[in-house]
């Protein structure tokens, strides 16, 4: 009965040097050394910090492919981080649509700072003017950001989203994770 205590004892100072070796209370995970981790005075990014501009190359017809791409200012004084994709919907008078994240790609935390700026781009198919039941007509754009209260939106005036899935529930459009933009 002897050999339960030492094998506990080994255990627990296996777990002791392995915790000691991930750094302790950075949270683990990053595998950075300590003198090179993110500023651990940022927070998540709250929204209506942040200003916008919203650029589109507007797909010209149906079953064209436009983009919607939105850059974001931090006009806070404070820095803040942001991982991952933003929360897009779509509204089309009262029928609120999810925008899919884009499948393929992988978001990296960001450390924002007073001016920096970040953004996203929506990419969308065009749909059939006045065939509800093959698009959408959206009037309004509307995110959030991931970690952050509130939300923003803007005007859409890039046509009609086409439709896709069972009963055409989804719109035909991806989002892009938060990635850095500018210099």
């Amino acid at each position: 009965m002897r050999t339960l205590p030492i094998a506990v004892t080994a255990l627990a100072a296996t777990l002791t040097l392995t915790l000691t070796a991930c750094g302790g209370d950075d949270g683990g995970g990053d595998n950075k050394p300590s003198g090179s981790r993110t500023d651990a005075s940022s927070t998540a990014c709250a929204a209506d910090k942040f200003g916008q501009e919203v650029v589109a190359s507007e797909a010209p017809a149906a079953g064209d492919t436009g983009t919607v791409s939105v850059t974001l200012t931090n006009g806070s004084g404070a820095d803040c981080t942001l991982q991952g994709f933003p929360t897009v919907g779509l509204d089309a008078g009262g029928t609120a649509l999810s925008v899919a994240p884009e499948k393929s790609a992988e978001p990296e935390k960001l450390t924002v700072k007073k001016d920096e700026t970040v953004g996203f781009t929506i990419t969308y198919v065009r749909g059939p003017a006045g065939d509800a039941e093959k698009a959408a007509a959206v009037t309004t754009a509307k995110f959030t950001l991931p970690g952050a209260d509130g939300d923003l939106s803007f005007a859409w005036k890039y046509g009609e989203v086409a439709l896709r899935g069972a009963g055409g529930a989804e719109p035909d459009a991806s989002v892009t994770p938060l990635q850095r933009t500018g210099d």
